[in-house]
């Protein structure tokens, strides 16, 4: 283990959501999915602003695989400068997933989910110097690009 912190995520790019409709046949899950994308276009627009899903973040707090393990799942916005180049903010929903901290208690936990969202502001600054953002522009580019030569239909769910 190389870091002090781990960090996962998917980002969606809010510019390139173009079709605001859910399938009928939505699972739940995709469902509550489409609605958090929804609400953070509504509240924080399209411009400068990805989506953050299927996301977690563990700290390690001792030297041993199987104790002092704190990991948070969470989802929600990041919202970065005028030039993709810095994050400026993110809006996150952040919850524990899994601990092996006996003796951690409410408080402790509260911290925590505060600095998940410390945590991801650098994280997603080192995403951007990576040029994942880039990646994940041009990916949904080209979905977009193959709804639209196939009249709005690429497959389920896209």
């Amino acid at each position: 283990m190389n870091r002090w912190v781990e960090i996962e995520f998917d980002c969606l790019p809010l510019r390139t959501i173009t079709r605001f409709d859910i399938p009928l046949d939505a699972s739940p899950k995709y469902q509550a999915f489409c609605h958090a994308v929804k609400a953070a276009m509504e509240k924080h627009g399209t411009h400068n602003t990805y989506f953050l899903h299927n996301a977690k973040c563990r700290y390690h707090l001792l030297n041993d695989e199987d104790r002092g393990l704190i990991e948070f799942a969470f989802q929600g916005t990041v919202l970065t400068g005028p030039n993709d180049v810095k994050t400026i903010t993110c809006d996150l929903e952040v919850e524990l997933a899994k601990e092996t901290c006996d003796w951690l208690t409410a408080p402790v936990v509260q911290w925590f989910q505060e600095t998940v969202q410390r945590s991801v502001v650098v994280e997603f600054d080192r995403y951007i110097q990576a040029g994942d953002l880039e990646k994940a522009k041009a990916r949904m580019k080209q979905i977009q690009d193959a709804s639209d030569d196939s009249g709005g239909f690429v497959g389920m769910y896209l």
